[in-house]
């Protein structure tokens, strides 16, 4: 096969991917983040403190994530025909894609969430700072480049994916690869779909990185930021003045701030 054949077959592909996996992750990110932190909250010490809850989500989310991908893709057919209207072509690729994306980054999140300093935590509630406004305000912003990272690892892990999605007709460059590099010995369609899935994953995981590096080093992730302010420093109150004598302290962070505000 020569490169002006190959050229649109790649072209295609490689879009077919990208639109598997961009909106696959988006579903992942959107459930699989409430799943997540509701994991860290319902647990001994958490916030909703409810072991029955946290034993059955934590189980679901246990066999979900057990499951082989190519074994989901089988199960869930007759969901994706419900969903989707059809079991073949990218559309349908979504479904499985994002469900076992779901679990997977659910539990990297409550790794993330689980890593934020308590202390932060306790000062919110003792406010009378609320659940809600505790997530809000104090862990998701301090576990953001943690939470960054994980969506990098996500992405990379369904591409993965999208690649065996290929073998049941879904489309993407894991579709070019088995139907002309491997089931008509084309072994050099096959090593430039390896390539561009290497530059892709390679770009993916830099930006990643940059991402959640760039956020550490502006306060998230390491106690200095209580309410996310991603375009400027946090708020300070100056303290009261100390007694006759006595050196006023320095100012401290307004964390009323991140309790009070909605």
């Amino acid at each position: 096969m020569t490169w002006s054949e190959m050229r649109p077959l790649l072209s295609q592909a490689s879009w077919d991917t990208l639109y598997m996996v961009g909106w696959s992750t988006v579903i992942a990110v959107v459930v699989g983040l409430p799943l997540g932190v509701l994991l860290v909250l319902t647990d001994r010490g958490g916030l909703l403190r409810n072991l029955l809850a946290n034993k059955v989500i934590g189980q679901i989310v246990n066999v979900a994530r057990s499951m082989p991908f190519i074994i989901l893709m089988v199960a869930l057919m007759s969901f994706t025909r419900w969903v989707t209207g059809t079991t073949i072509g990218r559309e349908a690729a979504i479904v499985p894609l994002a469900i076992g994306a779901i679990p997977f980054y659910a539990r990297l999140v409550e790794m993330s969430v689980r890593e934020v300093d308590g202390g932060l935590v306790e000062a919110v509630q003792s406010m009378g700072g609320s659940t809600w406004k505790t997530v809000r305000s104090v862990l998701v912003p301090e576990a953001l480049p943690s939470l960054i990272s994980g969506a990098t690892t996500t992405v990379i892990a369904l591409i993965g994916y999208s690649a065996m999605a290929g073998t049941v007709g879904a489309g993407g460059l894991g579709d070019i690869a088995i139907r002309y590099g491997y089931q008509r010995f084309e072994t050099g369609i096959m090593w430039i779909t390896v390539a561009i899935l290497a530059v892709v994953i390679s770009l993916l995981q830099f930006a990643g990185d940059f991402a959640a590096r760039s956020l550490h080093r502006r306060g998230a992730g390491s106690g200095r930021l209580l309410l996310f302010r991603p375009l400027g420093r946090p708020r300070t109150v100056p303290a009261a003045a100390g007694p006759a004598g006595v050196p006023a302290p320095a100012e401290a962070p307004a964390v009323t701030d991140a309790v009070h505000k909605g």
